[in-house]
């Protein structure tokens, strides 16, 4: 065992040897490994952070919960001209499901409206994101409050003008001052502050959740009306934990095909979109752009073992008379082999380093200009080494055999 040591030893010392005395060449062969491992854990490290983020968004949502309303989330069978004759859901539906339907936990009714400047004396934010709902929102989405509370009930039913701002907005319009009880404007009119969030950081699809505000949905439908091209109203539903969401989906279709006078054979004029549907759809089209990644990348590792396979055939080539000198004062053809075996796998781990510590550089400089956390996970760390390693492997098992094949004599006679 000893003498096996020793002989790993030997010829990773001549293998580091080789590499120091011929620098330039080292230096080109690394170029391509590095490119290569750096394409493909640069794109696995992009597409897992993203993976994390989005799942970390949707954690505050139950996976059975539901969004109703005249779009779907996902692909669907039905021609665009059909579904932009489809009516919006409505306040008067939000109500009647909310009293109708079993095996409800939450239910709220929100409007997606364009994004408004919120004012507070002189001081302006603008392109705040608007989130007119009603009270039960804090049921369905989980909202941290920094101080103050949501909206309740009777405030909500009659459309009072106040508001709960996110972290930024609170920040930006109102630093230094309690926010609490202070007039701000919106679409022209005072709001009352009765809440602020904590800080969230940014959110799914890039917005941040922090430039949010949220105010009762009624003050917007009494200022807009229910048909204004402005507003797409959604309802938002939270079964209770346990059910049996296709049975609690049934009864909800049916309802509210009922609801609008659907007639049997007609198809549904509305979208049910289950979020536990919605992230399988993500988790398809995060699954395809790791396969496209490997796919672009592989290239980049195929180029590079084969730039590390013609230098190792230039290195036995070259080291043809050292070869010999070795095997005819003993060496076996084990000690040759692990030589330029190792040779290979330490070039290419050393352009996996260099492409993971690259890497790590640039997420690190991503997060902090993009406030989007891009993180190279031990995962990833662990795929780059070991694809380093069976690159070095595979481009250096054949020129590593072919020396270790050497006639001692043949070999130091050609060296001459």
């Amino acid at each position: 065992m000893i003498i096996y040591f020793r002989l790993l030893s030997e010829s990773f010392g001549f293998a580091i040897n080789a590499l120091r005395n011929n620098k330039l060449r080292t230096l080109l062969s690394l170029l391509g490994i590095t490119i290569g491992i750096f394409s493909i854990i640069a794109v696995l490290t992009a597409v897992d952070s993203l993976d994390r983020k989005i799942k970390k968004d949707l954690s505050t949502l139950d996976k059975n919960s539901i969004f109703l309303l005249k779009f779907s989330f996902g692909p669907t069978e039905v021609p665009q001209w059909k579904r932009e004759q489809f009516p919006d859901v409505s306040y008067e539906e939000y109500e009647y499901l909310n009293r109708t339907l079993n095996d409800l936990d939450a239910m709220c009714f929100q409007l997606f409206t364009r994004n408004e400047n919120i004012k507070y004396e002189g001081k302006t934010v603008s392109s705040v994101k608007t989130v007119p709902t009603t009270y039960e929102f804090e049921d369905i989405q989980a909202l941290s409050f920094k101080e103050g509370r949501f909206f309740n009930e009777s405030e909500s039913n009659s459309g009072t003008p106040l508001i709960v701002l996110g972290y930024s907005v609170a920040k930006n319009l109102l630093e230094g001052i309690d926010p609490i009880g202070k007039k701000i404007r919106l679409y022209g009119q005072k709001f009352t502050v009765i809440g602020v969030l904590k800080k969230q950081g940014a959110g799914l699809f890039g917005e941040e959740d922090d430039i949010t505000v949220y105010i009762p949905v009624n003050f917007l439908r009494q200022l807009y009306g229910d048909n204004s091209e402005l507003i797409t109203p959604a309802i938002l539903i939270k079964p209770v934990d346990g059910v049996d969401i296709e049975a609690f989906k049934g009864e909800l279709v049916q309802k509210l095909r009922t609801f609008r006078g659907i007639k049997t054979g007609e198809i549904d004029n509305f979208f049910v979109n289950v979020l536990s549907g919605f992230t399988n759809f993500l988790d398809g089209i995060i699954s395809q752009m790791k396969f496209g990644g490997w796919g672009i990348s592989i290239f980049s590792l195929l180029v590079g073992g084969f730039g590390i396979a013609n230098i190792m055939f230039v290195s036995v080539k070259e080291r043809t008379n050292l070869i010999g000198i070795q095997k005819s004062l003993g060496a076996k053809n084990k000690f040759i082999l692990f030589q330029f075996l190792f040779e290979a796998v330490i070039l290419c781990l050393f352009g996996g380093i260099i492409a993971l510590v690259l890497v790590w550089g640039i997420s690190l400089l991503l997060t902090h200009a993009l406030d989007f956390e891009f993180v190279l996970g031990t995962g990833n760390i662990i795929l780059g080494s070991s694809l380093a390693c069976l690159i070095g492997l595979f481009a250096g098992i054949i020129p590593a055999y072919m020396a270790s094949r050497l006639d001692p004599v043949e070999a130091i006679r050609s060296g001459m």
